[in-house]
């Protein structure tokens, strides 16, 4: 049993390809797998990490602003298109795979689209509530979409065969306990906030929470606060901490550039401030985590927002929009929903609520099918 997966660019694009490899694998530990991405990509590094080969395809995507410099970049896009067909038949040739899976990311268009002209059984999955261009186009070709949310239906064609997946969660994140976390961060059972920006950290989030922390701490309010500044924060928020007369570390507050402890932080937390990537929501759901989201703006198609308003309009969560954080009223909501523990524990319901607890086997389902169709 061959399988060909394809996709990259960011790791909301990798971590569900690894994941299908993984369910594939406990059912079918003999399979043998290959990767396609770019060599530029995220992918490039974390596939072999984690143990599989991979193969590379030079793709870029298209800029739509007018300027030299993207004009530039168009150009290579131009290029770089004119030869994926023939690279992606290539590796399907010397691969030969009994099915092929696209995850998104551009590397995957040239990829389970040549797949799918070659008669092999394919599947593409979609993580955001607004797809992404690639798998628009790759829907009408595929056999078989998945889909981690039911309001991305309405940008595909109605006639495409799907299955509502949900997105695969890490299975560490559900272990602990909160009062377990709490214990190993020395933390008591006061209101608990966990706020992050992602590795590289969000200047909008950290200059905020920044301001939140001075306002607990100085009011010396029964509040717990883990915040992961990131490598954008490096230089600026430790002496803004200082500046605020906020410990870096104490019995209430854990401020850090990298958050690697993430299934502990998330078990203690009452309250997760963060951006609204695909898999972020879909661990805030498992774990019925009330939630301040702040999508970001810089995202094609602004899918984080259509991300966001998926908890948001189902009570879930609160949205704000990047453009509407404000200090005054990122402090109003959080002293609101720490004065209201019945707000905060219905928030939790309605997360919880959304949570998909079979993905795995409705994602196995999609697999075995494609099997079938390969035989």
């Amino acid at each position: 049993m061959k399988v060909l997966l394809a996709g990259g660019g960011t790791g909301g694009h990798i971590n569900p390809a690894l994941a299908i490899a993984g369910i594939i694998k406990e059912h079918i530990p003999e399979a043998e797998f290959l990767f396609a991405g770019t060599p530029n990509g995220m992918e490039a590094k974390l596939i072999p990490q984690a143990g599989y080969p991979i193969e590379f395809i030079k793709v870029a995507g298209f800029q739509r602003k007018i300027s030299l410099e993207n004009i530039g970049r168009n150009i290579k896009a131009l290029y770089y298109l004119a030869g994926s067909g023939r690279r992606a038949k290539q590796i399907i040739q010397e691969f030969d795979p009994d099915i092929a899976i696209g995850t998104g990311g551009y590397v995957a268009g040239p990829v389970i689209r040549m797949a799918a002209k070659m008669g092999i059984p394919t599947a593409i999955h979609e993580q955001n509530a607004y797809p992404g261009v690639t798998n628009k186009l790759l829907a009408k070709e595929v056999d078989h979409v998945m889909l981690t949310v039911e309001e991305a239906l309405s940008y595909f064609d109605k006639d495409i065969e799907y299955t509502v997946t949900g997105l695969p969660v890490r299975a560490e994140l559900l272990k602990k306990t909160k009062s377990q976390a709490r214990a190993e961060l020395g933390f008591d059972d006061s209101f608990c906030i966990l706020s992050f920006g992602g590795s590289l950290g969000a200047g909008c989030i950290n200059d905020t929470m920044a301001e939140v922390l001075k306002w607990h701490v100085s009011k010396k309010l029964k509040i717990n606060h883990i915040h992961g500044y990131g490598g954008m924060g490096k230089d600026t928020f430790p002496a803004k901490m200082k500046e605020y007369h906020v410990p870096m570390k104490n019995r209430r507050t854990r401020i850090t550039e990298y958050i690697n402890d993430m299934d502990t932080c998330m078990a203690a937390a009452d309250l997760v401030v963060c951006r609204s990537g695909a898999n972020a929501l879909a661990e805030l759901e498992m774990l019925g985590k009330p939630s301040i989201l702040i999508p970001s703006p810089i995202v094609a198609g602004n899918h984080q927002y259509h991300n966001a308003m998926v908890l948001g309009k189902a009570g879930a969560a609160i949205v704000m929009e990047q453009k509407d954080v404000t200090n005054k009223k990122m402090i109003s909501a959080v002293r609101k929903l720490y004065k209201d523990p019945e707000k905060l524990q219905s928030m939790a319901k309605n997360a919880a609520a959304l949570a998909i607890r079979d993905t795995e086997d409705r994602i196995w389902n999609v697999i075995e099918n494609l099997i079938k169709d390969s035989e």
